[in-house]
């Protein structure tokens, strides 16, 4: 009876952390931070776990790709679908041959890192925003700076993938990309190739719990459309505070648990 009742308590906390996943995907970011965690809490093994999240929350990501199509460097599109691919794959690869144990123990670090890439990401998205205003001289981007900068970003975004956004961002604005507009559609695309390169690898290696991932997957959808109608009228400092908040909590919650 009292089992029942925890799996009970286990699908609903799946509902409400997936759901909420959604709403921060779509407002700012992070909703990983809490999605993981309740994969975890379904009894699932780390790296199942993962890759469960990642395919359950790449949808969204693919709708953002639509949404900025427009806004894409034509040119730099070779370049950075190669090192998204490249890196994704590779990152997935090496996480499924990771030892459940050390990925259970790594999480912790990974959720912190993540939280505090997170946190500095306004600022630097602030100078890039700057950066973008300011008259330049216009320059080709450097191509294989972009690739070379890109590729371990991408590797991380397919071993984990959270708080990586404003690496991209800043790897693009380095090397010579300096629209605003131009370095979030790029992100974003990024994002989308990397994870797209890593849920396939998931789904033919089988390392997908699938009903957790359908689960997790509609109320994620549900999320990130109710998320989206409140996105502009939100402070982004207060949601960039709540998602780096949650972020350190689970991580604290996880050094608890592993120590």
């Amino acid at each position: 009876m009292i089992s029942s009742l925890s799996s009970h308590w286990h699908y609903v906390w799946l509902v409400i952390a997936s759901s909420i996943a959604g709403v921060m995907n779509a407002m700012a970011g992070g909703g990983s931070f809490l999605s993981f965690p309740a994969m975890l809490s379904m009894g699932v093994a780390p790296i199942q776990a993962n890759a469960t999240n990642t395919v359950a929350l790449w949808p969204g990501q693919l709708t953002s790709v639509a949404a900025l199509r427009g806004d894409l460097r034509r040119d730099l599109l070779p370049v950075v679908c190669a090192a998204s691919i490249l890196g994704g794959v590779s990152g997935a690869v090496v996480l499924l041959k990771t030892r459940q144990i050390t990925f259970l123990h790594m999480v912790p670090w990974l959720l912190l890192v993540a939280s505090l890439l997170f946190g500095i990401s306004g600022p630097v998205s602030q100078w890039l925003r700057r950066r973008s205003a300011e008259p330049h001289i216009k320059r080709a981007p450097a191509v294989w700076g972009v690739f070379l900068a890109l590729l371990p970003v991408c590797f991380y975004i397919g071993y984990f993938g959270a708080g990586a956004g404003f690496l991209i961002m800043s790897a693009l604005a380095l090397f010579g990309v300096e629209e605003m507009n131009a370095l979030n559609s790029l992100k974003v695309l990024a994002a989308c190739l990397s994870n797209l390169c890593a849920v396939i690898t998931f789904v033919f290696s089988g390392a997908v719990i699938w009903h957790y991932c359908l689960i997790s997957m509609i109320f994620a959808g549900v999320g990130g459309y109710v998320g989206a109608q409140y996105a502009r009228r939100m402070n982004a400092n207060v949601l960039r505070m709540i998602v780096v908040s949650t972020g350190c909590l689970m991580a604290a919650y996880f050094f608890w648990r592993n120590g």
